[in-house]
């Protein structure tokens, strides 16, 4: 018989006898291909589109001047057009307005506005030039004309000669539909006019937003960036194209990355199970294997032959993964955006190229994970001597040679260990390899942790004399704890970490809850349109609503960017009233606080949200300076503050301080407690009835809350899925486990019959078996499972996205998961009983005659 005939056979025979086993196995690779795949796809996509897109807007320009703030004044731009070295400069102003027509949508109702100098700007983004109606040539430098994008004018609906309202502040603006632009990217919702109609229509005269440079041919850019930058100060950035590609990617990294941790973490749970698989069938088929090695199969071919099987089932869950994930990441893109709900990438529509290399590395990490799965059971099985093999017991042998004590300590320590270490590149890279020490040390201690439990049980038993079924039970589930500890396995893996996720994310929504509870103290909250746009409302606007009746008390607010750092999107400054000597009366302050009496009476305090310690060194105490004003005055940082708002930092000061450092009188929000007797109904009318009502944003603090928890149950669609995933797929693992476990047995249960127990309570001590070990299985896949959401929580969440949060146990919904998987257990292993009991009690025994 040729050697490949017999390999096809043992496949074969292997696949029809356990079919379910298989299946489950290929399933697990499957999901965990998909997963990891599709996150990929959609990440890929969102992030290469969102960067073509900005690349669009500097053209072919070798550098970017823009300002710390929005704007700057545009006496710059002469300068530059000075400088030796520069061949050409492109002024652009950049403004978001208001579309009131998608106001009382859920859809964002900002447009992005470029003003540009029409023959500056041919020379350096002539895509963004646009493209008049041939009767009309000059609408290009026409003062009420504007240019759309395909995906503008489609979000519009509009058509070339329409109208279109366009709101900065209360201040309403009508300009008319000119025409298209050269080229813009799909789903980009961008116009442009003439640069001076810009300034003049939206209160920006003399401001500019940044300016475009091409540098003539030969002049060393790396040294021309570092004189001018040398030459403006501080108060002014330089960018290339590398900066803004950084800026973008460091947007979404983190959120990226944890998704593709936790679809590895789900490939990885599919690999033990493919282990736990292998390991049953390997003891299953113990005396076939040692039989084929006394007929001339040799070590080598029997390794072969498991990896074989082992990496057929990693191929076939390998290439179903990967379909599986390209049409997630499709559903995906069309239903929760290309940011997965997370608010990074708005207004995009990126396609969804299929990238071969891409699928190639799922694939190989697919099936490598299944080898890597298969290849200690595979070992063991070519290492075993024939003799003792075809004896019945020697499959607890074979389990012996796969329990490594000193493995699981080690595990464990090194976790420990890694918890204490600092990011890498500003990623919780080992507070995620302590999770998956954690793991795997949590499955190497299972033999032992479950030979001394229910050895203690068994000693309770016997010394109260129990009954013969309790104590064949414990007798078994003791003596044979290594063969327990693969059923156990499962439970654990899946378990523990439907666990950790429910904790983390039950953590980070009460958490969110509470402090949305804390900085929505007032009844009505009023903005313009576009937040933190530049004009605001202006000091009069501000006296209309202070005089409205039925006010109790309102608190103004300025709201603004400032891009403290070209590699990093800006900051959000916030100014508004603060007391000095109780600021968390404001804010919803950590313990890193500065008493009131260290706040020297000269000094003009800031609180910086978490993310500022970490990405911009603002610790308590220290001195800084911020480019308000030139020269920037120092400012001195009093206290933290949490903020799950703004991933990239915060800072809050007094309203008064930045009033009198700026001179700026304009505010961004308000704040409005309601006098007795008033409802806040009657007082959004008596707004909407001021002259500029309808261009205000009003909102009920429960409103804002609402919608808050809604945008963060969205963003969490992906893990809340991946979590249903585990259960499933553990689920799915348990079934297998017992199953499989089940058929190992079949002698024993031979032996059983025929000293006297019957069919039902065979069934019966299986089902026990079954709940008693997923019982086990679940208190210990819990205790891990917290100690995982631990550093998720409090190294991986702070390490990631630069914010803390409280720990809240979700009770019920973890009752409901360990009632679930324990039924599922405890049903698998009695009807697995079924099949086992139902053959002839001779036949069952026969192989040890």
């Amino acid at each position: 018989m040729s050697a490949a005939l017999l390999t096809r056979w043992l496949l074969q025979g292997e696949w029809r006898a356990h079919r379910w086993q298989c299946l489950v196995a290929i399933l697990a690779i499957m999901l965990g291909v998909a997963l990891g795949f599709s996150v990929h796809l959609i990440n890929t996509a969102a992030v290469s589109e969102f960067s073509a897109a900005t690349k669009s807007l500097s053209g072919v320009s070798d550098l970017t001047v823009q300002a710390t703030q929005a704007t700057f004044n545009e006496s710059l731009y002469p300068q530059l057009m000075q400088t030796d070295g520069v061949a050409a400069a492109s002024p652009v102003l950049e403004i978001m307005a208001g579309v009131p027509a998608k106001a009382d949508g859920r859809d964002d109702p900002a447009l992005k506005i470029l003003g540009l100098d029409v023959f500056r700007a041919a020379a350096i983004t002539p895509d963004l030039l646009g493209i008049p109606a041939e009767d009309q040539p000059f609408d290009t430098l026409s003062e009420d004309a504007i240019f759309l994008s395909p995906a503008a004018m489609e979000w519009l609906a509009v058509q070339p000669g329409d109208a279109l309202q366009l709101n900065l502040g209360t201040k309403t603006v009508s300009l008319r539909v000119a025409g298209g632009l050269v080229r813009a990217h799909a789903g980009q919702r961008l116009a442009v006019m003439d640069i001076g109609a810009a300034q003049w229509h939206f209160d920006h005269v003399g401001l500019l937003s940044r300016i475009e440079l091409k540098l003539r041919p030969g002049v060393q850019h790396a040294a021309f960036k570092e004189a001018l930058a040398t030459e403006l100060g501080a108060a002014y950035l330089l960018m290339e194209g590398r900066d803004q590609d950084a800026r973008i990617r460091n947007m979404s990294r983190a959120y990226r990355v944890n998704l593709n941790i936790l679809a590895m973490v789900a490939l990885l749970t599919g690999a033990f199970l493919i282990f736990s698989g292998q390991v049953l069938s390997i003891i299953r088929r113990r005396a076939q294997f040692a039989l084929l090695r006394v007929l001339g199969m040799t070590r080598r071919q029997i390794l072969q032959q498991i990896l074989l099987e082992g990496g057929a089932l990693g191929v076939l869950g390998s290439l179903l993964g990967l379909l599986l994930g390209y049409a997630m990441a499709a559903g995906a893109l069309r239903f929760y955006g290309a940011d997965l709900g997370a608010g990074f990438f708005t207004s995009l529509a990126p396609s969804l190229p299929l990238s071969p290399s891409a699928a190639l590395l799922f694939f190989a990490m697919g099936v490598g994970v299944t080898m890597l799965g298969s290849l200690a059971p595979a070992w063991e099985a070519a290492h075993t001597h024939p003799g003792p093999a075809l004896k019945s017991g020697s499959e607890f042998v074979a389990l012996q040679a796969l329990r490594m004590p000193w493995l699981a300590g080690l595990c464990l320590l090194l976790a420990g260990v890694l918890t204490q270490l600092p990011p890498v590149f500003e990623l919780p890279v080992f507070g995620y390899l302590a999770v998956v020490l954690l793991l795997v040390g949590g499955i190497a201690a299972l033999p032992y942790l479950a030979s001394l439990s229910f050895s203690t049980l068994l000693r309770g038993v016997d010394a109260q004399g129990r009954g013969v079924l309790r104590t064949l039970i414990l007798a078994r589930l003791s003596n044979a704890s290594s063969l327990a500890a693969i059923a156990l396995g499962g439970v654990l893996t899946s378990f523990s970490l439907m666990v950790a996720m429910a904790i983390m994310v039950a953590s980070f929504r009460v958490s969110v809850d509470n402090w949305l509870a804390h900085v929505l103290p007032a009844d009505i909250y009023v903005r313009t349109m576009i937040h933190q746009d530049l004009r605001g409302l202006t000091p009069a606007e501000q006296q209309m609503i202070s005089d409205l009746d039925g006010i109790e008390r309102i608190d103004f607010m300025r709201s603004k960017l400032l891009l403290l750092d070209s590699a990093r999107p800006a900051v959000t400054l916030i100014a508004r009233p603060i007391d000095r000597r109780d600021p968390a009366n404001t804010l919803p302050m950590t313990p890193d606080a500065l008493p009131p009496a260290q706040i020297a009476e000269t000094a003009i305090p800031i609180w910086v949200s978490e993310a500022m310690v970490d990405l911009y060194a603002f610790e308590t105490g220290k001195y800084v300076t911020l480019p308000l004003t030139d020269p920037a005055p120092i400012f001195l940082v009093a206290g933290v503050w949490r903020d799950y708002g703004r991933q990239f930092g915060a800072i809050q000061m007094r309203l008064s301080d930045y009033r009198a450092l700026t001179g700026d009188q304009h505010v961004s929000d308000a704040a409005l407690w309601l006098a007795s007797g008033m409802t806040a109904e009657q007082l959004i009318t008596a707004l909407d009835n001021l002259p500029f009502g309808t261009s205000l944003a009003l909102s009920q603090s429960n409103q804002i809350r609402e919608r808050s928890l809604e945008l963060f149950d969205r963003s969490f669609a992906i893990t809340y899925l991946l979590e249903l995933i585990a259960i499933g797929v553990g689920l799915l693992g348990v079934a297998a486990s017992f199953s499989a476990q089940t058929l190992t047995r079949i002698k024993e249960f031979g032996m059983l019959r025929h000293i006297g127990l019957s069919r039902r309570q065979v069934r019966r001590m299986l089902g026990w078996e079954g709940g008693l070990l997923a019982g086990f299985g679940i208190t210990l896949g819990f205790v891990l499972g917290v100690a995982i959401s631990l550093i998720l929580i409090f190294i991986v969440n702070p390490q990631s996205f630069h914010w803390t949060m409280q720990l809240h146990m979700p009770w019920t919904w973890l009752s409901l998961m360990a009632l679930a998987m324990l039924g599922a257990a405890a049903m698998t292993a009695f009807a697995a009983g079924r099949r086992a009991v139902a053959g002839n009690v001779t036949r069952a025994v026969k192989e040890d005659w």
